[in-house]
């Protein structure tokens, strides 16, 4: 995958596809969750209308989501989900597993290891990482905790592609530099700061802190919601 500016390029087969605006790649693992369901339901085919209602936005913005695809509904047909479904894991690149690594194993690094979601998303936790000896040598759903020193040959044993951060923010821009050093190629952080990588490595964080707060907000306005542009 390729990245510029504002905009997200991806590959289909050998063909580089249209860019996708960063607001629309943002919707589309929405969008996946809502046809994975569709499919254990046994939908065969799914209108904008109804994909709009299971992902919280208009049914203009899915056509024009799914149109950076190269995809378009038939009228009065719609979408065939399974063909959809398989577009949409392809551009967001879930057709090849990518092995994560987690740093930081305190209450929060375990529970994100003992969480089962990530395998069957295409994003299997093959290692974890602290810093700490009272951690290093735990098992952890079945995986040994090894010491940051271990990260580089860890991650080239394990051919891991993804890191997660999950150490107090004290700790994090080390972590993000020896993550990077190793040959990790994208991040996820949890980590309450701000960290700099550079621009061939995306980085998304997540700060709940942050959303609880922008939640309040709207609470205190009688539950008025923000949609994403």
């Amino acid at each position: 995958m390729t990245r510029r500016r504002d905009h997200t390029y991806y590959r289909v087969g050998v063909v580089l596809a249209r860019e996708i605006p960063d607001a629309t790649v943002s919707r589309l693992p929405i969008y996946r969750r809502s046809l994975v369901e569709l499919v254990s339901q046994g939908q065969v085919t799914v209108s904008s209308a109804r994909l709009a209602e299971l992902a919280g936005v208009n049914a203009a913005k899915v056509r024009k989501d799914l149109s950076y695809l190269g995809t378009y509904g038939v009228r009065g047909v719609g979408y065939d989900v399974e063909y959809l479904l398989a577009q949409v894991g392809e551009a967001l690149g879930l057709d090849v597993e990518a092995p994560v690594v987690i740093v930081g194993m305190g209450n929060l690094g375990q529970a994100l290891a003992h969480y089962g979601g990530f395998s069957s998303r295409g994003f299997p936790i093959v290692g974890l990482v602290d810093a700490s000896p009272d951690k290093v040598g735990m098992i952890i759903d079945g995986i040994e905790v090894a010491h940051i020193d271990a990260l580089p040959e860890l991650v080239d044993r394990l051919g891991v592609s993804v890191g997660i951060i999950s150490t107090p923010a004290s700790a994090a821009q080390q972590v993000a530099d020896a993550l990077v050093a190793a040959g990790v190629r994208s991040i996820l952080t949890f980590a309450p700061t701000v960290l700099q990588v550079p621009d061939s490595v995306p980085l998304r964080k997540v700060d709940v802190a942050t959303e609880l707060q922008i939640l309040s907000y709207y609470q205190q306005r009688g539950g008025e919601r923000n949609q994403t542009a």
